[in-house]
């Protein structure tokens, strides 16, 4: 009896350890299906960026999300966090490398950390007209950011033109290079602020989200960026002086983790793609008008503006031509052959 009774306790013993074991080997493929599936079996997924919903680039992302959602026949739904919901511009690659996060819209300038010669698209007056952009990045830029993208574990699924930036401040109007000498301008990367020295400013590092209250309290006389964003962010109510100079055109991307990616079937693949490019064709349509429509609207609210005339461009060309020096130095064989691709293309 005492044998019969020790069988049974190892019997029980066993079963209990093969019910844990086979727990713990199920529970890993269900976490790893809840990071890519919804409780209906959907595909979801999370999209972060920093632009305000108003932004043109924000109402793309959500032309994107229902693009998918339509062509998937709802199997495949994209969340979309904006206003740095989630992640600010300065951790938002992280988290897409990593996976916090499976999508991110951010600037180019912003993966320059990880990718030095995504900064391209800030090298100064490197670009004279928004079809030239497109060219680039159609003629071989783009694709050769994108491998160096995929070797951190991202992949680039859509290019989005943000438009040209210009320089605004609150002092004086800036009509030429010998203006900028001793003001503080934030700059959106580490080659816009390589320009904004070179111009004889001191540049200054912070998110997109701090730059209205930086002005307001005086830490900051000025910034770099788009008209969109200025309208946007209101930069009309903090800073009186704005010049066009279309010095660099700041192109956005949608990263995807590349893992997750790796995850999605032929088809969701093929269905997510093709809604970005036609999102990407959509932006590139309306990017132009978008500048126009707001550089306009920043008059109406007060702006003083000075448009840099063509015949003046050589000018402030000469005084930031150490600046491409800088990127070819930081972003080595790649830096110089988007350059050459860049210069190629007519």
């Amino acid at each position: 009896m005492r044998q019969i009774g020790m069988m049974r306790k190892v019997i029980i013993f066993l079963m209990a350890v093969s019910l844990v074991i086979l727990a713990g080997c199920g529970k890993v493929p269900e976490q790893k299906q809840a990071a890519a599936t919804g409780s209906s079996g959907k595909i979801v997924a999370k999209l972060a960026h920093n632009l305000p919903v108003t932004h043109h680039l924000a109402r793309a992302m959500e032309d994107f999300a229902k693009k998918v959602n339509e062509k998937s026949q709802g199997n495949i739904q994209i969340n979309i966090y904006p206003s740095g919901q989630l992640f600010n511009d300065k951790s938002m690659n992280d988290a897409v490398m990593t996976g916090g996060v499976e999508m991110g819209l951010n600037s180019a300038a912003m993966w320059s950390s990880v990718i030095p010669a995504m900064e391209i698209f800030d090298v100064p007056f490197l670009f004279p007209s928004y079809d030239r952009i497109k060219k680039a990045i159609d003629s071989g830029v783009g694709e050769k950011l994108s491998g160096e993208m995929e070797k951190k574990g991202a992949r680039v699924l859509m290019w989005a033109d943000y438009g040209f930036v210009q320089f605004a401040n609150s002092k004086r109007p800036l009509t030429q290079p010998e203006d900028f000498k001793g003001l503080k301008l934030r700059g959106y990367g580490e080659l816009p602020s390589e320009t904004i020295k070179a111009l004889g400013a001191s540049p200054v590092t912070m998110g997109a989200g701090e730059v209205y209250m930086a002005l307001q309290r005086g830490t900051i006389d000025g910034q770099t960026s788009g008209t969109t964003a200025m309208y946007d962010r209101k930069m009309y109510e903090v800073s009186k002086y704005l010049t066009v100079t279309n010095h660099a055109f700041p192109e956005f991307l949608v990263a995807i983790n590349l893992k997750f990616w790796n995850s999605l079937t032929a088809d969701q693949k093929k269905i997510i793609q093709e809604a970005a490019d036609e999102v990407r064709d959509s932006i590139r349509a309306q990017t132009q008008n978008e500048d126009i429509k707001t550089l306009q609207a920043l008059k109406e609210k007060g702006m003083e503006v000075y448009v840099v005339p063509e015949s003046d461009i050589p000018v402030w060309q000469k005084a930031t031509e150490p600046v491409q020096a800088i990127f070819v130095k930081r972003a080595g064989a790649v830096g110089q052959e988007v350059i050459d691709i860049c210069k190629s293309v007519k």
